[in-house]
């Protein structure tokens, strides 16, 4: 399956660095899953994810996306078999000492 991301940012408070970060993560991790990735500039605060026409992340709700987090959601709609490495490793259980 192939998909199309887009990123949201706003132009006002000067994200584009952000989500061109975010972008350039995506593109890596992403090469052959995706067919488009594109910067949407915007207003108010904006910082949207989007997979075709499903926000998988949005800033005001779920706060600034660690990479790994938005490279989950990405993951899980547009190939959910694939495996991220070390970013699919579950965290630490405490020891039952």
């Amino acid at each position: 399956m192939t998909a199309r991301v887009e990123i949201e940012y706003c132009t006002q408070c000067r994200w584009l660095p952000r989500a061109a970060w975010l972008a350039q993560e995506l593109l890596t991790t992403f090469e052959s899953e995706l067919t488009e990735l594109a910067l949407k500039p915007g207003k108010g605060g904006v910082f949207v994810v989007r997979v075709g026409d499903e926000v998988v992340w949005d800033r005001r709700e779920q706060g600034f996306p660690e990479p790994t987090a938005v490279k989950r959601a990405v993951r899980d709609r547009v190939a959910p078999g694939k495996t991220l490495g070390h970013s699919d490793k579950p965290s630490a259980e405490p020891s039952a000492e």
